[in-house]
């Protein structure tokens, strides 16, 4: 149970809303209200989205896991740097640290790089009273030095044998290699970065790099371009260098949709808009942030309840 009363809680958020909006309004970025509803969601296998389809002829209705289409097609409009304070929704993402209804800071700087965005959100965290003073952990490293291999070069079979020597045990096993990767950085990196203070971690395997453009390290091994950042070990941030080839990111939703297909998850509609305005959008950086998470941390509380007025059991 969280130790602030609800009349704390309230404030404490309002004065985290307040702060945020602050920052960027003195940064000359423009905050906006996008739809939460729309008739595309998020492809990604791991993400699973609310259908609101009433039957199967009503026309198709999904609350979005993050206004990043949205708020893209206002970049390729002309908006300039925007932001955005808003719900979004992810459904069976219910827990500790989880909840299926969930506020998100999302925003995009045309023209940045993501050492730009990173500085920012540094400047973002140092207001807010978060710690920001942050080490930067390449995920290559991470993997090699905690489990002794190359998560760029290795295949699914070396990262089983990983797991088994690990002693993890799975009801059933992961069936791509970026499943196994993802199990292995959760299960065995994840709670090995510092419990206390700011961690990067970058460089990425291009397999995931979603919406982000793909680069290439020293070795000419391909990356993607994005990190996330952990506070005292939780998750709060995932930044992209964006994504601004609308033929690649068509085969991304066309990969992501047969991976459902295989995993018997429903088929998520392609977002012809975004994919229609993309060639217009300014080349930048964006990034998203848990708000919820960082008021849970800046608060000391251990469970993301505590810092809603109602958690999604109690509503």
């Amino acid at each position: 149970m969280s130790s602030l009363t609800l009349q704390q809680l309230l404030q404490r958020r309002a004065g985290f809303l307040a702060a945020i909006r602050q920052f960027f309004a003195q940064r000359g970025v423009l905050e906006v209200d996008t739809p939460i509803l729309a008739s595309y969601s998020a492809t990604d296998p791991f993400l699973d989205s609310f259908d609101l389809s009433a039957a199967p002829d009503t026309e198709r209705r999904y609350l979005l896991t993050s206004p990043e289409h949205a708020m893209k097609r206002l970049l390729a409009g002309g908006s300039g740097p925007i932001y955005q304070l808003g719900k979004v929704f992810r459904r069976g993402e219910f827990g500790q640290r989880h909840n299926p209804e969930f506020t998100l800071l999302e925003w995009y700087r045309p023209g940045w790089s993501l050492s730009d965005i990173r500085q920012e959100l540094t400047d973002l965290l140092q207001t807010l009273g978060l710690p920001s003073e942050a080490r930067e952990y390449p995920y290559r490293e991470l993997f090699r030095t905690y489990l002794g291999i190359d998560p760029l070069l290795c295949d699914a079979a070396s990262l089983r044998q990983a797991a088994t020597d690990a002693g993890l045990t799975f009801h059933s096993e992961p069936e791509t290699r970026d499943d196994w990767l993802d199990l292995l950085m959760s299960h065995l990196i994840e709670p090995r970065l510092p419990s206390e203070g700011a961690a990067f971690v970058s460089g990425y395997p291009a397999s995931q790099a979603s919406l982000a453009e793909v680069t290439e390290d020293v070795d000419g091994q391909q990356l993607a371009a994005r990190f996330e950042l952990y506070i005292n070990g939780v998750e709060v941030a995932n930044a992209y260098q964006e994504l601004t080839d609308a033929e690649e990111l068509a085969r991304r939703f066309a990969t992501d949709n047969a991976r459902r297909q295989a995993l018997g998850l429903p088929v998520i509609p392609e977002d012809t808009r975004l994919l229609e305005s993309l060639g217009a959008m300014p080349p930048g950086a964006g990034i998203a942030v848990g708000f919820d998470r960082l008021l849970m941390l800046a608060t000391g509380s251990h469970c993301l309840a505590d810092v809603m007025p109602f958690a999604w059991d109690a509503i």
